[in-house]
């Protein structure tokens, strides 16, 4: 099967442009830089790739320039040549989150290139457009949404949770695919598992006030005292930069207060993307309590992160970001066996199990100071690398979304695509 991915990779690096770069590596590749004709390999897909990038920096997103336009368009008449060039009768894309510069985006795009193509395929990696369309912007927007990307062949949602937005556009099939990754710890059980199982024994002998021993201490790398704490992701107020290190400075206040051997140290890894918000995290760590508790490193990525991963006691994220669905960054977590604190935000609650205690409400520093405690001392993170074995393996990911693909193809055809149609309301297709 060819696949037309009209998406951008890194960078800027994100979760999306991320998860595009592992799918085409996963599926061979990028067709058109061959020398010679394809191979298919053991998926069966095969890629033609149109890295429709329009920021080069985190900073440039959203931004509208006379210049993203042009590009824009550029990129229209690359997958239209493709589309003759290659025989690629397929169009992969991923839709806008409830944005008004990428939702023109949107529009654009459909407009051009839909008519070309036998088959649409939507990814739909952020959520809450559906939501957005009903309640922050008027009836033309929906309408002319509506036109152009209603009733594809295939929308993939990455939790039920968004699975509302592929049915506000009616969508002829949909299926639930979950993100999926690399291992990032292969030598987890040999590696990591002890080192945390140590780490975790000395914090309740610590907290039982039974000193452990000598080689007890040792085996949990001789600071079990302090428990660190990795927050890892862009570094926004509504990611949560903000309120995780507010939290942690609430629970070393308890914990000193009661007189606790222990204490938490924060360890925060991301770019800003707001200057203004950088001014103030730096102004915060200025302070003599706050710098004494945490260390920022920046952006990491390869080893570094790795080690971050590895030294770290628990997983702090108490996101609210307007199109979180699936972090990738809380599955990079789930790999390291980590126990994590996250919020109880869109599609989040659905990768842990029910009455998961490490899940918090939204600004609530409060709860995120007595989360951060009470997994500090009872959750050791074992049952996470289960998780990721189980769900998000790139193995796992890459075969579901081929088989999407593939019966996506070998569905008849739903009929053409007309631009100029005005949406009417239809029955909802049954989701699977």
């Amino acid at each position: 099967m060819k696949l037309l991915v009209f998406a951008h990779t890194p960078p800027p690096h994100h979760g999306q442009s991320y998860m595009v770069q592992l799918m085409l590596e996963g599926f061979g590749g990028d067709c058109r830089r061959g020398r010679h004709q394809p191979k298919p390999d053991s998926f069966g897909i095969q890629c033609y790739h149109v890295n429709a990038r329009l920021s080069k920096r985190l900073e440039e997103i959203g931004d509208f320039r006379v210049s993203k336009l042009l590009l824009l368009l550029w990129y229209c008449l690359q997958a239209i040549w493709c589309r003759f060039r290659y025989g690629v009768r397929t169009l992969y894309y991923i839709p806008a989150p409830g944005k008004a510069s990428a939702l023109y985006r949107d529009w654009l795009v459909m407009c051009i290139c839909r008519p070309f193509f036998t088959r649409t395929i939507l990814h739909w990696h952020a959520a809450g457009l559906g939501k957005w369309l009903e309640t922050s912007v008027q009836m033309r927007w929906r309408s002319i949404t509506y036109r152009f990307l209603k009733q594809v062949d295939l929308s993939l949602v990455l939790s039920k949770y968004n699975q509302a937005d592929a049915e506000k556009l009616f969508s002829r099939q949909i299926r639930v695919v979950n993100n999926g990754i690399l291992d990032p710890c292969p030598g987890f059980a040999r590696e990591v598992l002890p080192l945390r199982r140590a780490r975790f024994v000395c914090r309740q002998k610590l907290l039982s006030s039974e000193p452990p021993s000598v080689q007890e201490l040792a085996e949990a790398g001789g600071d079990p005292q302090l428990c660190r704490v990795l927050y890892l992701a862009h570094c926004t107020r509504e990611k949560g930069v903000f309120d995780t290190l507010a939290g942690v400075e609430l629970a070393n206040r308890q914990l000193a207060q009661c007189q606790s051997p222990l204490s938490l140290r924060l360890l925060v890894a991301g770019t800003f993307v707001s200057a203004h918000e950088k001014a103030e995290f730096e102004r915060l760590l200025a302070r003599p309590e706050t710098a004494a508790t945490v260390r920022y490193f920046g952006f990491v990525g390869g080893e570094q992160k790795a080690q971050l991963f590895t030294q770290a006691d628990l997983f702090c994220f108490p996101t609210y970001y307007q199109n979180e669905n699936q972090p990738v960054n809380l599955i990079e977590a789930t790999a390291f066996g980590l126990p994590i604190l996250t919020t109880r935000w869109r599609s989040i609650p659905e990768l842990f199990p029910s009455h998961y205690p490490g899940l918090v409400d939204i600004r609530s520093p409060e709860q995120i100071a007595e989360a951060l405690l009470a997994l500090a001392t009872v959750e050791n993170g074992e049952g996470f690398r289960n998780i990721f074995l189980g769900r998000f393996t790139m193995e796992r990911h890459l075969t579901e979304l081929a088989a999407a693909f593939v019966e996506c193809e070998q569905a008849p055809v739903g009929g053409a695509f007309d631009p100029g149609s005005h949406f009417s309301e239809t029955p909802a297709p049954q989701t699977r």
